[in-house]
């Protein structure tokens, strides 16, 4: 018989042996096995969402300030067409009839976004607080929860207050914690007795990436190598502060949780028998979704990060390294700010090994030394960047539960955009692309993983930042040319609503017959829509023909009597 000391070291051994084979992902094991007929776990939430700037309009309306996306789509040359958010959707004055479709869709929650400069005009909470711009999402959030729709709020979907880009920077100053606290602290006081599930930022690589390094989103810098690593550690620091504040004085009251939602692509090693390759699809995952989720789990940034970044930029004779520092203290406060995490993800990559010398200068992209490839047989319907590979979000889920010690996790995005010039309601590629990857989603369930709801993205075609309205990824269509915006159900709608009220897949013939009732029902749809340009050719005739004729008639008549009094005279 083992002496009780021998037991506690075995005991030890065996616990470090758990918790080092929790943090192994296995990269060799994928699973590509065929479609997997079941139901989610009881009380799975299922919603959609949206987000203030692609969808609200009513840009300069009652009282709302300018956001850096206002400004940055008012210049010419940075989104398709110089399309602008100005009107988008008209979802502002359309609260009532989207909470309709939602109703329709029996859906469990609606992901929305607070738009910051609609009520807070100059972001600074001191200058001036817009209480219509409160009403707006007050009457939003009754409005859902009278209709028994959870809400799940976003307080940064991207659409910074213009002030303070312009007074300082915007995320690349300190100042934006305090502020952005501020602001999360105004809604929890005044929304936080009704929302119990708050976002704090909306995908912050493309905040750090898309608006400091590339510049194709707003506010279009250009700081490439050291922008990105700057904002993103300032939103890190005003995550965990905002999520502080909660804690410490909302959480006993409001009993609510507080999270962040953070985009990942997968990446897959193009040879996983290789190292090297395995090693940069690692690096791929780490320098974007691990970029974020590392330091907010586990206290500071990836090592491959630090360790990449510190060396390029020692050999691009930089004292110190691009990417920012925490200290001890900092670490601390950071780690374990997360009551759940929100993934969005739409599609997958294959990486490979890739030098790049630090003579080509300071760069995100090339700082991580890899190449991103994809196959030429993956379905893309829409967005140049968006190939269906669901297999990918199975990979994703596992890798998150395997690093960060299995988080509870909500789907926040997850869809399929197409890019067409005519119209298609019935959208086969988008119900054969949520078939797909909600079923591995449910496999990866299966696997352990802890995820508690799913998202659709999105609710309604809207404005896609720099793609303007070229790209359209709503459930449900809307007619951008008709002033009311009206929307149309695509076929996506009734497949969608099938899967929820069955909570999953029961079986092949049920799922195969919702399939085939989904392009019955868009046939009728279309036929609707397809009158519509007729009704709005007759809405212009009478809105601007008419008047217009009128006036030139009433000048004639003028000009006519004019001739007659000099003759007479």
């Amino acid at each position: 018989m083992l002496q009780p000391h021998v037991l506690s070291v075995c005991h030890v051994l065996v616990l470090v042996l758990c918790l080092s084979a929790a943090e192994d992902f296995d990269w060799t094991k994928n699973h590509r096995g065929s479609f997997y007929y079941g139901t989610f776990p009881t009380g799975f939430s299922w919603g959609v969402g949206s987000s203030a700037y692609q969808t609200e309009g009513a840009w300069d309306k009652d009282g709302k300030g300018m956001s850096i996306w206002d400004v940055f789509t008012h210049k010419k040359g940075k989104v398709i067409y110089n399309e602008t958010g100005d009107s988008s959707c008209e979802g502002y004055y359309k609260v009532k009839d989207d909470i309709a479709l939602l109703k329709e869709l029996k859906l469990n929650h609606y992901r929305f976004s607070i738009s910051w400069p609609r009520i807070m005009p100059t972001g600074i909470k001191s200058d001036h607080v817009n209480e219509k711009g409160i009403k707006y999402y007050d009457d939003l959030i009754n409005l859902l929860l009278e209709n028994k729709i959870t809400p799940i709020v976003t307080l940064y979907h991207w659409d910074l207050p213009q002030v303070l880009q312009e007074r300082y920077g915007g995320w690349q100053n300190l100042s934006m914690i305090n502020y952005f606290n501020d602001y999360a602290n105004l809604c929890f006081e005044r929304f936080g007795n009704r929302v119990k599930y708050w976002i704090t930022f909306n995908n912050p690589w493309s905040i750090a990436v898309e608006g400091y390094e590339t510049g194709e989103h707003a506010p279009g810098m250009k700081l490439r190598g050291s922008g990105p690593y700057k904002a993103a550690h300032y939103i890190i620091k005003a995550h965990a502060k905002v999520w502080h504040t909660y804690d410490n004085q909302w959480r006993s009251k409001q009993k609510g949780m507080v999270g962040i939602s953070l985009n990942g692509d997968w990446g897959e090693p193009v040879d996983i028998t290789s190292q090297k390759d395995i090693e940069a699809a690692e690096r791929y995952i780490q320098f974007y979704l691990g970029w974020f989720a590392t330091p907010i789990f586990n206290g500071d940034y990836p090592q491959v990060m630090k360790d990449y970044i510190g060396r390029k930029s020692a050999q691009q004779g930089l004292g110190t390294s691009r990417l920012p520092t925490f200290s001890s203290q900092e670490k601390s406060y950071i780690k374990g700010t997360c009551d759940f995490l929100g993934i969005g993800h739409f599609t997958t990559r294959y990486i490979t090994q890739k030098n790049f010398p630090a003579s080509h200068g300071p760069s995100y992209f090339t700082d991580r030394d890899l190449a991103e490839l994809v196959d030429p047989r993956w379905p893309d319907p829409g967005s140049e960047w968006l190939y269906s590979v669901p297999w990918g979000f199975r990979r994703l889920l596992n890798f998150v539960k395997t690093r960060y010690g299995n988080p509870m996790i909500y789907v926040t995005e997850n869809g399929v955009s197409e890019k067409m010039t005519c119209t298609e309601l019935c959208d086969d590629w988008r119900m054969q692309y949520f078939k797909e990857y909600i079923n591995e989603m449910l496999k990866a369930i299966k696997d352990g993983v802890n995820v508690k709801g799913y998202t659709a993205w999105s609710l309604l075609d809207k404005f896609e930042w720099d793609e303007g309205y070229s790209e359209r990824f709503g459930l449900y269509y809307v007619d951008f040319r008709n002033k009311n915006k009206p929307r149309y159900p695509k076929a996506s709608v009734q497949y969608y609503k099938r899967i929820i009220s069955s909570n999953g897949f029961p079986n092949q013939k049920e799922a195969e017959n919702w399939h085939r009732k989904a392009i019955e029902t868009c046939s009728s749809s279309n036929q609707l829509l397809a009158a519509d340009p007729l009704t709005s050719h007759m809405e212009m005739v009478t809105e601007i023909v008419v008047p217009t004729v009128c006036t030139l008639c009433i000048l004639l008549s003028a000009i006519f009597l004019m001739f007659l009094l000099r003759r007479h005279n």
